[in-house]
């Protein structure tokens, strides 16, 4: 198997309101990149909020008690604080300055998907989209790709570092199950379902390279298994989860 990657390089800043489908066209057209149903298609989460509008302005949030408390402690915004408290579904955690929480979506990260990179001013913060998998349905459709993924960076538990994540999915399989086979000895695997969603999310994120700014990528070569696709099927149920 050989799978291309390729970053498109020259896209412009995006803004609230504007046609994401058509500024990702316009910037594989000037590259000479075809997109067609050969290509699973990589979005960075932040570039979907941004032209949502799914940007919350710092200066209309009144923090809660809770969040002033654990803003003083740990000298953080408390603006930002209860920011991320509203677009969590529960609080797992909160030491040492980190707020690991549950969003809203199910996915459990920190400070909830909240973020202030490669957005203007001090006073705005990006969140997550509303509705990530509808967002990758819309831009496969617009686009006339065969699959996208919308990524988002997550840390991992046990592990130093941040891996890109798909938290959005549009015609692909996200989970490819493959109990019940035989590995190469003739034995049965019991538990081996692989994150396809999260494979190709993570190596798009290698060219996405986040200081430069490289928010979307175009992978070729790999045979994914079509079909509907959730981002919601990768998030592990709580009576199967151990840690929550």
């Amino acid at each position: 198997m050989r799978i291309e990657i390729v970053a498109l390089s020259n896209m412009p800043e995006v803004r609230r309101g504007d046609d994401l489908a058509a500024l990702i066209r316009d910037g594989a057209k000037k590259e000479q990149q075809p997109i067609d149903p050969s290509v699973v298609l990589a979005v960075a989460q932040k570039i979907v909020s941004k032209a949502e509008g799914a940007i919350a302005d710092l200066r209309e949030i009144e923090p809660s008690a809770l969040a002033q408390s654990w803003a003083r402690e740990w000298r953080k915004d408390p603006r930002l604080v209860e920011l991320i408290l509203s677009q969590s579904r529960r609080i797992l955690k909160m030491d040492r300055g980190v707020l690991i929480t549950e969003t809203r979506l199910g996915h459990v990260c920190a400070n909830a998907g909240v973020d202030q990179s490669n957005v203007e001013g001090n006073d705005f913060a990006t969140v997550l989209p509303k509705d990530p998998d509808a967002s990758a349905v819309r831009l496969r459709k617009e686009l006339g790709c065969g699959a996208v993924i919308v990524t988002d960076t997550f840390g991992r538990p046990w592990r130093e570092g941040l891996v890109d994540v798909a938290i959005g999915v549009a015609g692909l399989a996200p989970l490819e199950d493959y109990r019940g086979t035989l590995d190469r000895r003739g034995r049965k695997l019991t538990g081996t379902i692989v994150a396809v969603a999260d494979q190709l999310a993570a190596a798009a994120g290698i060219a996405m390279r986040k200081p430069l700014g490289c928010p979307v990528v175009l992978l070729r070569g790999f045979d994914w298994k079509a079909a509907e696709g959730s981002a919601r099927a990768l998030i592990r149920s709580r009576e199967q989860d151990l840690f929550r």
